[in-house]
This record gives C-alpha cells, sequence and structure tokens, in this order.
C-alpha cells in the first residue's frame, strides 16, 4: 500500500505519513456519506444552522492548534492562519444566519393563467470537493459550510501536502457534533478520485486549483454529466492610473502581492503602472519589498515565510530564472539564499514581454510583475489580455471613474478599488475566462448544488 509523507517546508523534516485509500475504502467512504445525506436532507434549514454555528465556534476554540498546524504543512505565517480561521468561522456563521431565507421557497404566480407556483431549492447529495493545499482549512470549508446548509453531504479530496488539516477539520466538526459520515475526507491519487467523479453518487464536482487541473477535472466530470464549480489559477492586475495615490498604491500592492507568502489565487500579480506615474511607483514598491523580513514562519517579526514545498520553489524559481533569460530584469529579490527551507525571496521583475512566464503565466509565489502601460486606456487593454479573469484592482483618486471601469471595462471576476483583500463572506467568490467558472460566497454557493425545482398548482 502506498503512502504520502507531509514535510514541514520550513524545516524539511517529515511530520506525518499516511495510507493512501484504495478505490473501494474511498467508495464505502462516497457510500456512507450518502447514507447520512439521506437524513441529512430531512431537516429544515432552520434545524441545520446551529449545526453550522457550532462547527464555526469550535473552529474558533481551537484556532492556535489549527494554525501551527497549518504552518507547519505548508509555511504559511502564523498570524496568516489565524485570520484564516477566523473567515473559517465566518463563513459557517454566514451560511447559518442567511441560508433559511436564501433557500427558502419561492411562490410565484403562472405567467400563462396567474396560478400558483413555487420554486424549491432541493440538496442534490453527495458534492466531491478537490481542494489545493494554499489555504488547507479555508479551501474545504468554503464548500462545506454552503453545502451542508444547502442539505447536502461532502467528500473532500485534499492537496497530500496538508493532509492533516483535511482530517483535523473533519475531526472538528465531528466533534461540534456533525454526523459523523456526512462529511468525509478520502486520501486517494489522481485515478483513484477521476474513478470517483464517474460514480453515481456524486451529484457534483467543485475543484480550486490551477487551470490545467480544471480542464482535466471539468472534462471527467463533463464525461459523466455532471455540474462543476471552478475556481481556477490566475494572473490578477492591479492598474496603477495616472491619478494613483503612489502611498496607497504602493501600500496595498506590497500587501497583495506577499499574502499568503504569495500562494493566493486572488493576490496582486501583475502592476500595470501608466507611465506618468511609473517612476515613483516603481522605485517605491521595489524599494518596499527589498525590505521584507523572510524568515521562520511561526516568528511575528517575518513578513514572508517559505513556499509550500520544495516542488513549488522549483516551480517558482524556474519561472523566474526563465523570464530573465528572456530579458526581464530584477529590481530586487530573484535570488534564493543558501539556507534550510523552501525559501523565496520578495522580487520584483520589470522590462516583461509577452513569452515570459512573468508576463503570461500565474506566478505562485512572491514575485511581481511589473508591465509598463502608455496611459489609462492601455492599462485596461493589458489587463484585458491575459487568458485569466479571476481578481484584480485599479488604483486611482477618482473613485467613481474607477468603479465604472471596475464595472464596465474590467474583465475579470472581482475587483479592489484603492485596497487589497483576498474573500469576503457576503461577496461572491469567482472568475471568468481561464480563471473558471460559477461562484461561491455571498449567497451564490449556497445555490450552485441545489435541485432548483419548480412546482405548479392548479
Amino acid at each position: 500500500m502506498s503512502t504520502i509523507t507531509t514535510i514541514n517546508p520550513a524545516t524539511e523534516k517529515a511530520l506525518q505519513t499516511y495510507e493512501v485509500m484504495t478505490e473501494k475504502e474511498a467508495t464505502d467512504r462516497l457510500e456512507a456519506c450518502h447514507a447520512a445525506f439521506l437524513q441529512w436532507r430531512e431537516l429544515t434549514h432552520q434545524d441545520r444552522a446551529p449545526y453550522l454555528e457550532k462547527i464555526g465556534q469550535t473552529l474558533r476554540d481551537n484556532a492556535d492548534e489549527l494554525a501551527a498546524l497549518m504552518t507547519n504543512e505548508t509555511g504559511k505565517l502564523l498570524t496568516d492562519g489565524q485570520v484564516e480561521i477566523e473567515l473559517c468561522a465566518a463563513l459557517f456563521d454566514y451560511a447559518a444566519q442567511n441560508g433559511p431565507e436564501m433557500l427558502a421557497d419561492e411562490e410565484r404566480a403562472q405567467g400563462l393563467n396567474g396560478n400558483r407556483s413555487v420554486v424549491s431549492y432541493q440538496p442534490l447529495g453527495v458534492i466531491y470537493s478537490i481542494q489545493p493545499w494554499n489555504f488547507p482549512l479555508y479551501q474545504p470549508v468554503r464548500v462545506l459550510a454552503a453545502n451542508l446548509m444547502a442539505g447536502n453531504g461532502c467528500v473532500l479530496k485534499h492537496a497530500s501536502i496538508c493532509t492533516g488539516s483535511g482530517l483535523r477539520l473533519r475531526e472538528l466538526c465531528i466533534e461540534a457534533g456533525l454526523p459523523e459520515d456526512l462529511f468525509q475526507v478520502i486520501v486517494i491519487d489522481h485515478d483513484t478520485s477521476d474513478k470517483l467523479i464517474a460514480h453515481p453518487k456524486i451529484r457534483g464536482v467543485t475543484l480550486t486549483g490551477s487551470d490545467r487541473a480544471g480542464r482535466h477535472v471539468g472534462a471527467v466530470a463533463a464525461k459523466a454529466l455532471k455540474k462543476t464549480v471552478l475556481e481556477l489559477g490566475s494572473n490578477d492586475a492591479y492598474l496603477v492610473l495616472e491619478d494613483a495615490d503612489i502611498e496607497t498604491a504602493v501600500k496595498f500592492s506590497v500587501m497583495g502581492r506577499l499574502y499568503n507568502n504569495g500562494e493566493t489565487c486572488v493576490s496582486a500579480k501583475r502592476f500595470i503602472v501608466t507611465d506618468k506615474v511609473y517612476d515613483a511607483f516603481v522605485d517605491a514598491f521595489a524599494a518596499q519589498m527589498n525590505d521584507i523580513i523572510m524568515g521562520d514562519p511561526t516568528d511575528k517579526k517575518s513578513q514572508l515565510g517559505p513556499l509550500s514545498s520544495q516542488d513549488q520553489f522549483d516551480r517558482v524559481k524556474g519561472q523566474v530564472d526563465d523570464s530573465v533569460a528572456k530579458g526581464a530584469q530584477i529590481l530586487c529579490g530573484g535570488e534564493a539564499p543558501e539556507r534550510k527551507g523552501a525559501y523565496y525571496p520578495a522580487t520584483v521583475l520589470a522590462d516583461l514581454a509577452p513569452g515570459m512566464p512573468a508576463y503570461d503565466d500565474e506566478i505562485f509565489g512572491p514575485v511581481a510583475s511589473i508591465i509598463r502601460a502608455r496611459d489609462d486606456e492601455d492599462a485596461m487593454r493589458l489587463a484585458n489580455e491575459s487568458r485569466y479573469g479571476l481578481g484584480g484592482g485599479i488604483f486611482s483618486r477618482d473613485e467613481e471613474r474607477a468603479f465604472k471601469l471596475a464595472r464596465d471595462h474590467f474583465d475579470t471576476g472581482m475587483i479592489r478599488i484603492n485596497s487589497f483583500g483576498a474573500a469576503d463572506p457576503n461577496m461572491p467568490f469567482g472568475g471568468v475566462k481561464d480563471s473558471g467558472y460559477g461562484r461561491e460566497h455571498g449567497g451564490f454557493g449556497i445555490k450552485e448544488f441545489v435541485n432548483v425545482k419548480s412546482i405548479f398548482l392548479p
């Protein structure tokens, strides 16, 4: 039987070894989840809400332990882990407080005769959740909270490097009172995962990951006629317009590029800077990035921890080296320190052009790509040229104009104006183009995997 071993990316020490499940073992977990779903679906939305609230509180009660576990498995700053846990608890609270009203039956008049009809949101069954390592608790929770409220069961295949976080999340859900089989965590390989997608008791599939992974899972699910929600990678553009306040732009650009060690799908990655403010922004931005303190993620003084694994380090280093070989200029960073751990420094690249990884692709690490634009119109054009469209930002003193640009012209899913942030329970989360489709949060995720029934009365 094969195994996986989790490794602390800061110390390179092995943490825990887990056995990979057979197809039968995984299928047994799925069958148990379905059986639990058949009972769970009988509860009203109001009956489900207290379970979710209790899970949220249990996460808060175990915040220190959970933050330390995530830091050990992925290298994220301990402080970022604490923020992540509070976001998870807030998502359970949001679903509990808002779900009953959002999922309530809706009465409508029939258009032809005016007779009474009802739209009812009914659960589908077991939802298969395939999640990445960068937010070991938040990624599975944003699927779990919404679908538990909707009445569904959930089977989680987590990224192997944070297996412990996924298993601990399940333990705490059970400790909080959730029926034991309703949320399952399976440790399986990709071939078994593909077979599971085709199982008739899987009624929906949701994945957060790269666009390559999304194409594969989306194709496998489509062949089995399973609905999918795909939240994929991105190369988010933050526009520094001609009238931008440079201090504000630099502050949130540094924050946006380094949040979660730069390993965030919706972080700021491309900085498209207009000619008028190019030198002022780039000089200040590179100076602040150069001063970032990289170190032990458990040390409160550290502003940047290691990447999540040696594989991730090699991937980021390769993308930077390839970009430099094709003509990119390093303004700061770009050279990994001689030390134990998957540490890669805050890096700023300029003089970028199409064909370079730093221009075309997502770099999942603390590497900022600077792209010069002639003017505001050119900046928006360059932002929209990307094959991705998850998030983005606009820095401008004219907030009303920035709002209109965001609403009417920015071809992406989520836009920040003069700020940075990753997710908000009350706002939809998701993208367009190669960044996927479907939405989570803000009530939208609660209705992604339900049977919207039309009931016509005489």
